[in-house]
């Protein structure tokens, strides 16, 4: 996965031509008719992505992608995503029956739980400390919510009792695991245990196969990922899970697509496979496949893998003098973010990382862009060969 100046590159017109493939543009000549032309050399170059997501996928999920077409109710299609579903509910660590992936990124499996879960008037309580915290008060309200925000600092986590003691008794508790714009691990189980009556609502896209999350034995309700980040699959899926006592709280969601009633009665074992939208069948083989290369190694080792290279880089960058940016003790090992050096130019050395040396790395947002970068080691991308290669090409690229 080293994807240095030297790194093969093929070009769209290549590609095209070893397929047999015909590119036509919009344009028509004198007589009306569409003329031929060739694509200009775009190049398609194999990158390290280092960034806060997508990740470089595991190469089974890659080579899932090219299987043979079924259709959505063809019987093999139908067992391999049960066999999908049981393989999420093991890494999310639920018996949830709801279990499945939605069609759409993160963010799809995010407005899903919630415009099934919040209707209006509903009290939910939402922890903000970065983008994401920001985007579920910005999608429950949009559902009709009477949202409470409870906020931290940037780079800071959220304090559990003052998530919890913000309101007698929301229908709703809403909170990041791993907030992706900060690199910050939120604590869960203790609102899993203080939260009452409440849903516990729990965002794991940058957590699932990364860290641990543990729905049942933290007590969550509602939890949602996406392929890109640590499940090591490209960006398409976002993974849900819903426990019993979620779903005889939903509420009917003003989105057709997104209403998991209709959806759990095609893609949930022992359902009545109604038909609601044509499934993504390819990505589902891809999630498949990526769920397997996790199992294959375990859940644990995935995790201490993950674990071994955040610690090599975040050592690694503090040799060369890159400050740590979230705060100690809740940073992320899959998800890094270190302050910009003083004089240095931040997105020119992200400009020459990817140019120079194939690798793509993240600026801030928000109130700190400009001023960190975010570095991502997740699934296939999280191998010590690639920090080694990061922290290389960083001092090189910053003259440190």
């Amino acid at each position: 996965m080293d994807g240095g100046r030297d790194a093969p590159r093929t070009t769209v017109k290549e590609f095209s031509e070893a397929r047999g493939i015909s590119c036509l543009n919009r344009s028509k000549d004198q007589g009306g008719r569409r003329a031929p032309v060739s694509s200009p050399d775009v190049a398609l170059s194999d990158r390290v992505l280092m960034g806060p997501g997508p990740c470089n996928p595991y190469p089974e999920a890659v080579a899932a992608l090219g299987r043979p077409m079924l259709g959505h109710l063809d019987p093999e299609f139908l067992a391999l995503l049960d066999e999908t579903n049981d393989r999420l509910r093991a890494l999310f660590g639920t018996t949830n029956a709801l279990t499945l992936p939605i069609s759409g990124t993160g963010s799809a499996g995010m407005e899903a739980l919630i415009v099934n879960s919040v209707g209006p008037g509903d009290v939910v309580v939402v922890g903000v400390n970065g983008v994401f915290g920001e985007r579920m008060c910005e999608v429950a309200r949009r559902a009709g919510a009477d949202v409470v925000r409870v906020e931290a600092p940037w780079g800071q986590p959220l304090d559990p009792q003052a998530v919890l003691d913000a309101h007698p008794s929301p229908k709703v508790i809403a909170v990041v695991h791993a907030e992706t714009s900060t690199g910050i691990r939120n604590d869960i189980e203790p609102l899993g245990e203080g939260k009452g009556d409440a849903l516990l609502l729990v965002d794991c896209v940058t957590s699932l196969g990364g860290i641990a999350v543990e729905v049942d034995g933290w007590g969550i309700d509602l939890a949602y990922s996406g392929t890109q980040k640590c499940l090591g699959v490209p960006p398409g899926l976002s993974p849900i899970t819903v426990s019993p006592r979620a779903r005889e709280r939903f509420v009917e969601s003003p989105s057709w697509y997104l209403d998991l009633g209709l959806i759990g009665d095609y893609a949930t074992a022992g359902s009545a496979r109604r038909y609601h939208h044509t499934a993504p069948v390819s990505m589902i083989m891809s999630l498949h496949a990526g769920l397997g290369a996790v199992l294959d190694e375990g859940i644990q080792a995935t995790l201490d893998r993950h674990e071994a290279c955040g610690r090599m880089l975040q050592q690694g960058l503090e040799k060369m003098g890159c400050a740590l940016w979230a705060a100690d003790g809740h940073r992320l090992p899959q998800l890094t973010t270190t302050e910009v050096p003083d004089g240095v130019d931040e997105a020119q050395v992200r400009s020459l990382l990817l140019r120079r040396h194939g690798i793509e790395i993240g600026g801030g947002l928000g109130p700190v862009a400009g001023k960190v970068w975010r570095i991502g080691c997740m699934g296939h991308t999280a191998r010590p060969r690639n920090v080694r290669l990061l922290l290389a090409s960083l001092a090189e690229a910053t003259g440190r």
